[in-house]
């Protein structure tokens, strides 16, 4: 935890309310996300219960299991999910656009001119916390694998045909969720977590509904007791009044609601396979009613206990489409967009399903993807929000002052005289700046035409003095080319500049070895099958 959110979790607890951790939105929202909120059984966490899901916050839609150690019925509600689910996950398949790149012809090492399609939009899930990312990841590693009654041998308990790829869109849309900054699944917790500090441990933030009641506590409560109260608050049946979604049940409701409910429906499913094994057909009728009876209990007690978490949600949703979008989202989208369209490319050609198990190849390239997404969010994230820049200077990596002398200089040892103007600036900050060394200044609005990246302007430090509070600085580029700077490229005395001691551009990653020339005792040959390179990500997709 930075020192910045520990201080404004302090203010939370002082003020009773949420406090703000970020000016603008850094998580891509869609028009029409997916609302999906999952329900577990007890006692056995990838048993599926339930399921709440739509992109109409008037219109939910409910599958359930009717009863969750059926393997049958399991499979049957995985069907009825995918027939829901599928649809909206392949119904931005089609619009595409195509992106002009080049490619590097193997043989003779010359780039032409190719063409790619790229999705134009993509699908967007959102479920309540983390706990519900982890779950669908479950679904998906245990159906995408699945038999199917169309296969030559479809072996026990054989899935319907769609299954297996219900699980392997959830396998791609969780594993995509690790990626740092994308937007494809989202937990509702953390995203509210990333905009908003509340007076409570990231345990206590895990319950949606308690830490919205730090955003909007009711009259005379604090953000403290309105939490505890949405935790723990039951109506006269001694059922929460916010039950947790998490996605695993209430005991309480476990024990008075839902086992009487499951144990009415196997007892009348029980009855209906006597009445029919006996030949009565009145009692089988009178069975089938009852059947049909506790099943619609069954539904209306799930519904109960879903519809809070499918409320709170939304209106999670409502508070972060107030803030405005930060500039690089449409960016990081687009590198999701490139994810989903790899992913469409990939079934459509007919490929495997993921593997259990990455190999050693394929894992250090994830991991290497994973660490340098990070980065680049962190740089995006601190180019985007004055919040998230002054974290970084409060940790020393980073500091902003007001200039109060340019004096041009130049450096004569080349061939011709270059540019290297000295700035000194007053600032507040204690950056860990050592002499020499370079910092990248950072432009408040958009950069001059003085030839150059935006975030291209580097300099050095050359003198501090802790006394006076300054810093004096030799810029060493963004000034153009010309003997004397652009106008508007250097900052003008009594103007705020911020510098940062990190690079503002992520340099990729060294590329790892072909699997070829990848040693036997880390997943190469001899006798190793081909590794299959993760999809590439924006930054890589074209140079």
């Amino acid at each position: 935890m930075s020192l910045l959110t520990t201080l404004a979790r302090l203010e939370s607890v002082r003020s009773g309310r949420a406090e703000p951790l970020a000016t603008v939105r850094h998580r891509h929202l869609s028009d029409r996300p997916m609302v999906l909120i999952p329900l577990t059984a007890a006692g056995e966490s990838g048993a599926p219960l339930a399921v709440m899901l739509g992109t109409d916050r008037d219109s939910p839609r409910l599958h359930l299991v009717p009863q969750p150690l059926n393997r049958t019925l399991r499979f049957d509600f995985l069907a009825e999910l995918a027939a829901d689910l599928l649809p909206y996950l392949e119904s931005y398949a089609e619009d595409v656009e195509q992106i002009e790149g080049s490619e590097k012809d193997p043989e003779t090492g010359e780039k032409t001119q190719v063409f790619r399609e790229l999705c134009a939009d993509a699908p967007q899930l959102v479920v309540p916390n983390g706990a519900g990312v982890h779950h669908l990841a479950l679904i998906g590693r245990s159906t995408r694998f699945r038999r199917t009654v169309e296969d030559e041998e479809p072996g026990p308990y054989p899935a319907p045909v769609r299954v297996p790829l219900l699980g392997r869109w959830l396998t791609h849309l969780t594993d995509r969720a690790q990626v740092p900054g994308s937007s494809l699944l989202l937990p509702m917790t953390g995203l509210l977590a990333r905009h908003w500090a509340t007076g409570q441990s990231h345990l206590e933030d895990q319950h949606l509904a308690a830490r919205l009641a730090w955003h909007r506590p009711p009259d005379g409560l604090s953000g403290a007791q309105a939490a505890e109260l949405a935790e723990s608050a039951r109506d006269d049946r001694g059922q929460l009044l916010h039950p947790p979604a998490g996605p695993a049940t209430d005991p309480r409701f476990d024990e008075f609601v839902l086992a009487p409910a499951i144990a009415r429906y196997d007892s009348a499913v029980g009855a209906l396979q006597h009445s029919t094994e006996q030949g009565d057909e009145a009692a089988a009728g009178r069975a089938r009613v009852a059947v049909r009876a506790s099943v619609t209990a069954l539904e209306e007690a799930l519904t109960a206990v879903l519809l809070p978490t499918w409320q709170d949600v939304w209106q999670g949703l409502d508070l972060l489409r107030a803030l405005p979008p930060a500039g690089h989202l449409a960016e990081r989208w687009t590198g999701d967009r490139w994810s989903y369209t790899g992913h469409r490319d990939r079934l459509a050609a007919g490929e495997p399903p993921q593997p259990r198990q990455d190999d050693a190849v394929t894992a250090a390239r994830k991991l290497a993807q994973r660490e340098r997404e990070q980065t680049r969010l962190d740089v995006q994230e601190a180019l985007d929000d004055p919040l998230a820049m002054a974290e970084h200077r409060l940790a020393g990596e980073a500091f902003s002052g007001v200039v109060t002398e340019v004096v041009p200089d130049w450096d004569t040892t080349g061939r011709s005289p270059k540019p290297r103007p000295l700035v000194t600036l007053r600032t507040v900050d204690r950056p860990h700046a050592d002499l020499g060394r370079e910092v990248h200044r950072v432009w408040g609005s958009p950069r001059p035409e003085a030839g150059g990246d935006p975030a291209a302007q580097k300099a050095e430090i050359v003198a501090v003095d802790t006394a006076e509070g300054t810093l004096t600085l030799r810029v060493l580029s963004g000034m153009g080319r010309r003997k004397e700077p652009e106008p508007g490229s250097l900052p003008e005395p009594g103007e705020t500049v911020t510098f940062t001691l990190f690079e503002l551009t992520v340099r990729q990653s060294a590329p790892l070895p072909e699997p070829d020339d990848t040693p036997w005792t880390h997943g190469g040959p001899p006798g190793a099958a081909p590794v299959p390179a993760p999809a590439p990500t924006v930054s890589e997709e074209w140079e």
